[in-house]
């Protein structure tokens, strides 16, 4: 009955801290939390409803929320450094250490981005800076994209100061901003070059693992995420002298930069593998056990097989991870509505494959476009070329023994994100940065850098649980 009565108590006190947080009716969760979790999502909520974005938010406001909360749980002054630049004030960051036991053993380095893609509530279906709870899903700006990751991160570092737990390994988290943005401020990258001895560490876990479900909220497959393509930016552009448009000419600024986007739109790059996609394509096609599985262990065992190949460039993320990829994403052109154009460009964001340099993708656009009239040039420089980690057992193997326990049967396959993370400016300086399973989403991408982002709530409230106890077993 005692057991009884303090489960109930429990779960009534869950339920008033929801309440204090000022969360709304829709935003109350589908079942009560034991106050841990209650107070893990009000953190969760709050970070959320902080707009980090590059137009209207401020990463600086969140960052001195999460201090003062570091603070509340006993952590000194002295172990926060908070860090900005005056040309970007609002893009500040923080590093917080919890000092390890050992004085041999190398930290380790928990990083997250604060910042989020800009959203435009008008085109959402709920505001994008409130966080609502509905039908098993978190939704909001940065739900997924990675504040569940980031407050994962400092509802750890919190629970292991307010328990007094002593880490053999010293414990860092960075948290910073610029990730989502090519020409901001990035934070990491500050760190990397200004202040390398404070995130100095034998590795980092970071984003870009989890996993997918099996689109009904279940997971199916756990990634672990070794290694990374590079983000570059190139701008092609025509041009032309122009003129009135009473007398048009084929010769046209708009139509040559149409004619080379059909190429590019066309052309895909050479097949490209890595030990880690190699193993990740053997490993998740014996868990599909469907034609596009065996299409996945075939090219893992040879790559040269043009069926396996044809199939998998159906699936997006597939066709991603086997090569470099381009596509345009901005387009500008002319300069009046009746007179001819004298220039169009567009922009052009390349995903480059580990080991290939920025300047070969740029002469392989050149070459595909074919028209010595047009200009191709990279326009930023997000980061240094991609380094990929060890796939580590030290690494790998704890990944793997506790996500036996938290999802049986589930496999783990290492993957290379397709995307880019800041990961990429930590293995420039030797850290080699991980992404751990444990969060996972949908087929679909969850809206991530769209539309409704939304995270299922199951995968972070279990994804935490499994975070925590894997800095621990790393840690320790």
């Amino acid at each position: 009955m005692a057991g009884r009565t303090q489960g109930i108590l429990g779960a009534t006190i869950g339920a008033m801290l929801l309440t204090l947080s000022g969360s709304g009716a829709a935003q109350q969760p589908a079942t009560p939390l034991r106050p841990d979790q209650a107070r893990f999502r009000a953190l969760y909520q709050e970070m959320v409803e902080t707009d980090t974005s590059i137009t209207t938010g401020s990463c600086t406001a969140l960052a001195g929320a999460i201090e003062a909360r570091l603070l509340a749980a006993g952590y000194p002054a002295s172990a926060i450094t908070r860090f900005a630049v005056p040309d970007h004030p609002k893009e500040g960051g923080l590093v917080v250490t919890l000092p390890g036991t050992s004085r041999t053993v190398k930290p380790m380095l928990l990083i997250g981005h604060l910042d989020v893609v800009v959203a435009n509530p008008k085109d959402w279906t709920r505001d994008p800076y409130k966080m609502v709870e509905e039908n098993g899903y978190f939704y909001g700006r940065g739900t997924a994209d990675m504040k569940a990751m980031d407050a994962i991160w400092v509802d750890t570092m919190i629970r292991f100061k307010e328990s007094g737990y002593r880490p053999k390994r010293t414990i860092k988290l960075a948290l910073t901003c610029g990730e989502e943005t090519s020409w901001a401020f990035n934070g990491m990258k500050w760190l990397a070059q200004n202040r390398p001895e404070l995130i100095a560490a034998e590795f980092a876990l970071n984003e870009g693992g989890g996993g997918r479900s099996d689109g009904k909220g279940n997971l199916a497959i756990a990634n672990i995420h070794v290694g990374e393509k590079a983000a570059v930016n190139y701008r092609i552009e025509a041009t032309n002298p122009g003129g009135h448009s009473s007398a048009p000419v084929r010769d046209n600024a708009i139509y040559e930069l149409s004619d080379a986007l059909g190429r590019l739109r066309a052309y895909d790059f050479p097949l490209q593998m890595s030990d880690t996609t190699r193993a990740y394509f053997r490993v998740a096609g014996k868990a599909r056990g469907d034609a596009m599985g065996a299409a996945m262990q075939r090219i893992a065992a040879d790559p040269t097989e043009k069926a396996a190949e044809t199939l998998l460039n159906t699936d997006k993320s597939y066709h991603s991870m086997l090569r470099t990829t381009c596509v345009a994403t901005l387009l500008d052109g002319g300069h009046a509505n009746n007179a001819l154009p004298q220039r169009a460009g567009a922009n052009i964001n390349c995903r480059v494959y580990p080991g290939v340099s920025a300047e070969a993708v740029r002469v392989t656009l050149e070459r595909v476009i074919a028209d010595p009239r047009m200009t191709v040039k990279q326009v930023d420089d997000r980061g240094p070329a991609a380094v990929p980690p060890p796939l580590d057992p030290r690494i790998v193997q704890p990944a793997e023994r506790l996500l036996a326990r938290y999802y049986p049967g589930v496999p783990l396959a290492p993957m290379m994100s397709t995307g880019a993370t800041d990961g990429i400016y930590l293995e420039a300086i030797g850290i080699p940065s991980y992404g751990p399973p444990g969060l996972y989403g949908d087929p679909d991408g969850n809206g991530t850098h769209g539309l409704n982002e939304r995270a299922i709530v199951k995968a972070v409230y279990t994804g935490r649980d499994y975070l925590y106890d894997l800095v621990k077993a790393y840690a320790g």
